[in-house]
């Protein structure tokens, strides 16, 4: 197979195609929004991107699932797929493709990958024996497994003991190969204690896997022997390469594979790591395709410190919390606060602590309040002061002049917390820059040249927060910039980048006289602390 080379000014990511099971959870925003987040960062680097989520749906926990709310497994499905898309609607995520594996064209596409793989030899029919997680549709080996043959991920679910005919991938096959890809390029598996983890399962070495069922109606029927249907993640991983399917284009590997593969970042919970940093590389070598360049898994959400569970009545509906507070403040929270690959708490109280010091506080007061006195002092227009008028030395100029890079390392590294708290040194640094310099003392005085230059200052420093923080809270970031009299709305996602180009915007110096500022109001309404 020719592929077309990607060109260097795409970038494709993708969140997992989560499992239809039941309603979203906070832990599947988490994931969608951090991606929304990268492709966002990406676009205003005048970046194609290309954002991939969607639903995974065949198995036998769908179809036991399905027969116990009286649905078909499809009419489960769409109704199950449907909310998901709703959810990141309400989350502002700006997605590009939404792949559903009942897609029929993804059904010719598994096809003919599993036929390359077949042709290879890779695949062969064995016996089956050991303890089967329906939870995971996945066999555990025992070493695994917890006291009364509990499994490690749903330990309130026995896993079950099967003996059965399955075909079966021979993973044994590229162990070499897929230690030499972690060796040869140590950030494929990231954050470094999930690829340790990895290496380390890999060293004790590989087991072929199971990627049919027998007695299993709901997936897609084995191309060489219809009486067995394909194991749910051999068909459901597949679906990441469907997605790149243009709308009009005949469903083959060609076609899904000649602009956006190898995709740039698959985004991942850690309790999926084993599937896409040991199966998915394996199955693409073997089918002679490259394998993805990055693979980060990031960890669990604890609430009040505690694991969450519909037992402990201890649930985080992502519904309710957006709806209750805003997109952009549940953006906020989740990737501020805790650092991306590690696990990280939700606590209500800490949640509107942190939306009313940063966004009400120190981000919005110091806007509108810097706003109201440009109306006051300055009749209501921009000052008329250059960036090179403002001395090298001038504390929120030396901030401010070498934030848009750290800004980007940070975002290009996940590092969402790192990137936010620098933005918010620059915002704290302007809120004690005007309350020492005191513009309303140096009007009075009759200076009004350095009253200009603090408000200038100011201001600026504010667009470029706003600007920086765009793709985390695209809402406010666009309401503060049409204030300040920029016609940009960080949602236009197809004009983002034309409109307002990284390699300028993240400059200190940007704002001019010429603008026109809009009518000082609040970008975030503080939030009433719980009784």
């Amino acid at each position: 197979m020719n592929l077309v080379k990607r060109t260097k000014n795409t970038f494709a990511l993708t969140t997992p195609l989560y499992y239809v099971n039941d309603l979203p959870h906070i832990g599947s925003a988490y994931t969608t929004i951090a991606a929304d987040v990268v492709a966002r960062f990406q676009r205003l680097l005048g970046h194609s991107v290309l954002l991939v989520t969607g639903t995974d749906e065949h198995g036998q926990k769908i179809q036991r699932t399905a027969e116990d709310k009286g649905l078909s497994p499809k009419n489960f499905c769409d109704r199950m797929s449907a909310s998901f898309v709703s959810l990141w609607q309400l989350l502002n995520i700006k997605y590009d493709r939404f792949i559903r594996t009942t897609d029929p064209r993804h059904e010719a596409l598994v096809k003919e990958f599993f036929l390359r793989v077949w042709s290879g030899g890779d695949i062969y029919l064995g016996q089956q024996k050991g303890w089967y997680c329906v939870s995971c549709e996945e066999f555990k080996e025992e070493r695994e497994l917890l006291e009364g043959y509990r499994c490690p991920i749903h330990t309130n679910k026995q896993a079950e003991w099967r003996d059965e005919q399955n075909y079966f991938f021979r993973l044994s096959k590229y162990q070499s190969q897929l230690e030499e890809l972690y060796q040869s390029r140590p950030d494929f598996i990231q954050p470094e204690s999930r690829r340790n983890e990895v290496v380390n399962f890999v060293k004790q070495g590989l087991q072929d896997f199971s990627i049919s069922r027998l007695n299993v109606d709901w997936g897609f029927p084995v191309p060489t022997d219809p009486h067995h249907t394909l194991y749910v993640w051999f068909d459901a991983l597949l679906g990441y390469v469907t997605a790149l399917l243009e709308p009009d284009a005949q469903p083959t590997l060609e076609n899904a594979l000649s602009r956006w593969w190898p995709v740039n970042l698959h985004l991942i919970g850690k309790d999926i790591l084993r599937f896409h940093a040991i199966y998915w590389p394996a199955m693409l070598m073997s089918a002679g395709l490259p394998v993805p360049e990055r693979i980060f898994g990031h960890g669990f959400l604890t609430k009040d410190g505690q694991k969450m569970g519909k037992s402990l009545g201890n649930t985080l509906d992502p519904v309710a919390l957006t709806a209750n507070y805003g997109a952009d403040a549940v953006r906020y929270y989740f990737l501020k606060e805790i650092e991306f690959g590690k696990d990280g708490d939700f606590n209500e109280v800490r949640f509107i602590n942190v939306l009313n010091a940063d966004l009400a506080n120190d981000l919005g007061n110091l806007l509108n309040r810097t706003l109201n006195m440009v109306k006051k002092y300055c009749a209501g227009n921009i000052p008329s002061i250059a960036s090179e008028d403002i001395p090298e030395d001038h504390p929120l100029k030396i901030i401010g002049s070498q934030l848009g890079k750290q800004v980007e390392i940070a975002y290009e590294a996940l590092a969402f917390n790192q990137a936010c708290e620098a933005v918010l040194k620059l915002v704290q640094a302007s809120n004690k820059f005007i309350d020492e310099q005191a513009p309303w003392s140096l009007y009075k005085q009759g200076q009004q040249r350095a009253t200009e230059e603090v408000l200038y200052a100011v201001l600026e420093s504010v667009r470029l927060a706003a600007y920086l923080l765009s793709p985390v809270i695209p809402n406010i970031s666009s309401d503060i910039y049409q204030q300040l009299g920029f016609g940009i709305d960080f949602n236009e996602q197809a004009q983002i980048a034309s409109a307002a180009p990284f390699a300028i915007h993240s400059k200190w110096g940007l704002l001019t006289s010429k603008q026109t500022l809009g009518e000082p109001r609040p970008v975030f309404k503080r939030i009433q602390s719980l009784k």
